[in-house]
C-alpha cells in the first residue's frame, strides 16, 4: 500500500512535448487505450488537455495503487480507472478503442512481449485507428546518441529487453503502417501507425 503519489522526472519533462503530436494526431479519437500507464502522470495530464477522450489508463497490477492516487487528485470525468494489462500475460481488453498510446514500453519489455503487443494493437485498432508509441529505438541498427548506446547496455545488463529497431516493429505487424517518425527532446522518438 502506498500513500504518496508515484512521481517520474521523466514524465513531468516529455508530457508538453508528447502532448504537443497528441493534440494532432488524436483531434478525431473517441477513445484511447494507454498501455503501461506507470505513474499515472501522462494520464491526468493528457486527459486534461484533450477532453474529447476517454483515457482507459492499463498497466500491471502493481502499479494500480499509485494511478490510482494521480486519479483521484484530478477526479477527470474522462479518465478511466486502470485495467489490467501485463502483457502477454492478461487477456486483452475486450472493450474497442480507436486509438492507443505507449510511452517508455518497448525498451524495458522482453522482445517477446513487445512482440506480442504490437500484433495485439495490430488486431485490435479499428480502420482508420491510430497508435502513437513514444520512446526510444534504434534505427536500422544504430542508435541515435552515445548516451541512448549507453542506456541500452544498462537495460540489457539489469536484465530488460533494451531497444528495439523500427524495422523490427514494423516485421511484426500485419495490417497497421507506420506513418511517422517524430523526432522528440532525450533522443527520444513518437511512432504513429495507422491501420
Amino acid at each position: 500500500m502506498i500513500d504518496e503519489k508515484p512521481y517520474s522526472q521523466a514524465c513531468e519533462n516529455n508530457k508538453p512535448y508528447i502532448l504537443d503530436v497528441l493534440i494532432n494526431e488524436f483531434k478525431d479519437v473517441k477513445k484511447v487505450l494507454e498501455i503501461g500507464s506507470g505513474t499515472g502522470q501522462h494520464a491526468v495530464h493528457f486527459a486534461a488537455n484533450l477532453p474529447h477522450i476517454t483515457w482507459q489508463t492499463a498497466d500491471q497490477l502493481e502499479y494500480h495503487q499509485g494511478i490510482y492516487l494521480w486519479l483521484q487528485e484530478y477526479e477527470l470525468s474522462n479518465l478511466l480507472p486502470p485495467i489490467p494489462l501485463s502483457i502477454p500475460n492478461d487477456p486483452w481488453p475486450k472493450q474497442s478503442y480507436d486509438a492507443i498510446f505507449t510511452a517508455n514500453t518497448a525498451h524495458i519489455m522482453q522482445k517477446i512481449q513487445v512482440q506480442f503487443m504490437m500484433q495485439k494493437v495490430s488486431e485490435a485498432l479499428p480502420t482508420n485507428g491510430v497508435f502513437c508509441q513514444y520512446g526510444p529505438f534504434t534505427i536500422d541498427g544504430e542508435f541515435s546518441s552515445e548516451s541512448n548506446a549507453e542506456f541500452h547496455g544498462k537495460l540489457l545488463a539489469s536484465g530488460r529487453g533494451g531497444y528495439r529497431d523500427i524495422e523490427e516493429l514494423k516485421a511484426w505487424v500485419d495490417n497497421i503502417q507506420l506513418e511517422k517518425i517524430i523526432e522528440m527532446p532525450a533522443n527520444n522518438l513518437m511512432l504513429v501507425w495507422r491501420k
